[in-house]
């Protein structure tokens, strides 16, 4: 075989995980492992073979050659020839080029030193940054600056240290700003830096895997076609184990890279506690690494936990998790090299997990998982794949167009939705069961963060809300919970009537804001389900807010 003969074999036989075609494959990789492909679109394909080899592993020998493949990838000499035309591919050995939040930008320059360089081909971040020299630079460099009339590259690489990069002498002058984190942070994503990580084995697609997690080799292909949801949410996971902080760590970081090599960012990974990690083992070399966020930077209301979804310790997916009031609100992707597999069967596992960890009756899907505002939603048909999982949307007008497109859909399976029509279905949320009697399946809460500002102005709200829910003192209580009971305390004393409540009721709401702050978010949403009485006091004050935005839910 030619090596463009065997990466077509390869691709071929991609989901044929018998024994009768891994002679194939192996001969097919032996023949790549020597041979050099001519473009820079054939150095990814077979790079995206060997990946799903190593995820869907049909057999040992299949196993080990995509592995040999991939252990020296980096130093292909294909590869190396291509490696501009392959930036931001993922691929062990090229750069990755994005425009990294602070979060990950200060993780990168930490974990990855002297790689970290800021890419100046993007022309107005120059003016920013020169907008922003009195907050970065002392007054005589500032002045001496301005006085040589230096661009911005030219200032730094005369300021800067010799054992630093210029985006490391950017994080470190906005690490010196006073004013705390997060006016360090609002400070960089306004200025907006576009970063390149140069090139190296490490962080990779190439590379990413769990280490220590066990292989599954199957002779069956992947599950195909559309879910039971019914049936997959009666089936729990096979076992749920909590991490100790160490590796738990090594998770965080692991979903970190995911989102690095892919030019993502997610602030349920990028805010990700160690001490707040699980692996839910589905069976199968299928499992789900739950990561819960640090109490400082969790949502005001939802519980929200990120989850990388492995495949025999591959990352092949992720997804955002919010929980509130029995429904989970699910970000769900699976990573292009992966897709064309098993994304309903996994995505049905995903809300069986989900259930089993949080006691959820329902699920949805946000507007822009289906294509508001995000292109790749509507060229994938996102709308459907849901669709065909038997999510429907509540909001009447969608409802009816929805009803029209499946009905279509039967009519005639080759049918496509244009991409306008998928950009109207995407203007509500998509829900599973399609009928609920809950009002709460998508909770109204700009309108609640409307009805509690006045309290948020009034600097003895928490005095207040602690009189009202009978707390004497804060004493003996964490830093994080304090800084908890002080975040919802205008909530706490927006609620009407709350005189007249049950003590057990006022003990049980301080318990389920002191639980917001504990290490498991995820304990705060089942407490938080569990109290009618304060979920329906929070829905009465959103529909105290009236205007042109009150049916709008977020």
């Amino acid at each position: 075989m030619t090596p463009k003969a065997a990466l077509r074999k390869l691709e071929s036989l991609r989901l044929n995980l018998g024994a009768e075609t891994a002679a194939e494959k192996v001969a097919a990789f032996r023949v790549l492992a020597r041979g050099r492909l001519a473009s820079a679109r054939d150095v990814l394909r077979l790079h995206e073979a060997a990946c799903f080899a190593r995820a869907y592993p049909g057999d040992a020998r299949v196993l080990r050659s995509a592995e040999a493949i991939l252990r020296t990838f980096h130093r292909r000499a294909d590869l190396m020839r291509h490696a501009e035309a392959l930036a931001s591919s993922g691929i062990a050995g090229t750069a990755i080029h994005y425009r990294f939040f602070w979060s990950t930008a200060r993780w990168l320059a930490a974990r990855f030193p002297r790689r970290l360089v800021l890419d100046w081909s993007s022309g107005e971040f120059d003016d920013r940054l020169t907008a922003a020299w009195p907050l970065l630079l002392t007054p005589p460099e500032a002045e001496a600056v301005k006085r040589a009339d230096l661009a911005p590259r030219v200032a730094i690489e005369r300021l800067r240290s010799r054992s630093e990069t210029d985006a490391e002498f950017l994080l470190r002058r906005l690490e010196e700003l006073p004013g705390g984190e997060r006016v360090r942070e609002a400070t960089h994503d306004a200025l907006d830096p576009a970063y390149r990580l140069e090139g190296a084995r490490e962080p990779s697609r190439t590379s990413a895997r769990l280490v220590g997690a066990p292989v599954v080799l199957r002779s069956s292909p992947p599950v195909r076609g559309r879910p039971d949801l019914h049936r997959a949410l009666r089936r729990p996971p096979r076992e749920v184990r909590d991490l100790p902080p160490r590796e738990g760590r090594a998770i965080v970081h692991l979903a970190r890279e995911a989102m690095v090599t892919r030019s993502r960012d997610l602030d349920a990974f990028a805010q990700g506690d160690p001490r707040d990690v699980r692996i839910v083992d589905d069976g199968d070399g299928l499992s789900f690494a739950l990561i819960g966020v640090v109490p400082e930077r969790r949502l005001f209301l939802p519980a929200v936990y990120g989850a990388l979804t492995l495949r025999n310790g591959v990352p092949i997916g992720y997804v955002q998790i919010d929980v509130l009031f029995r429904n989970a609100e699910m970000s769900y992707n699976t990573f292009a090299t992966y897709r064309g597999a098993e994304a309903g069967f996994v995505f049905s596992r995903l809300l069986a997990v989900t259930r089993h960890l949080f006691g959820v009756s329902g699920f949805s899907i946000e507007p822009y998982q289906l294509g508001r505002g995000n292109q790749e939603g509507i060229e994938s048909g996102a709308w459907w794949f849901y669709a065909h999982c038997g999510f429907r949307p509540r909001v009447a007008a969608v409802a009816r167009l929805a009803a029209r497109e499946l009905a279509r859909k039967r009519r005639n399976p080759a049918y496509r939705s244009s991409a306008a029509m998928l950009g109207r279905l995407a203007e509500a949320h998509l829900h599973w069961p399609a009928r609920s009697a809950d009002e709460t399946s998508v909770t109204p809460i700009d309108r609640i963060g409307l009805a509690i500002a006045p309290h948020a102005r009034q600097k003895d709200a928490a005095a207040r809300a602690a009189h009202r829910f009978g707390v004497r003192s804060l004493a003996g209580w964490t830093s994080d919970e304090k800084l908890w009971w002080n975040r919802w305390a205008p909530l706490l004393a927006a609620i009407p009537g709350v005189e007249r409540w049950p003590q057990h009721d006022r003990a049980a709401t301080v318990r389920v804001v002191r639980t917001k702050a504990s290490r498991r978010e995820g304990d705060y949403a089942r407490l938080f389900d569990a109290h009618p009485r304060l979920r329906h006091a929070i829905l009465a004050l959103a529909r105290t807010i009236d205007g042109p935005d009150a049916g709008r839910v977020v």
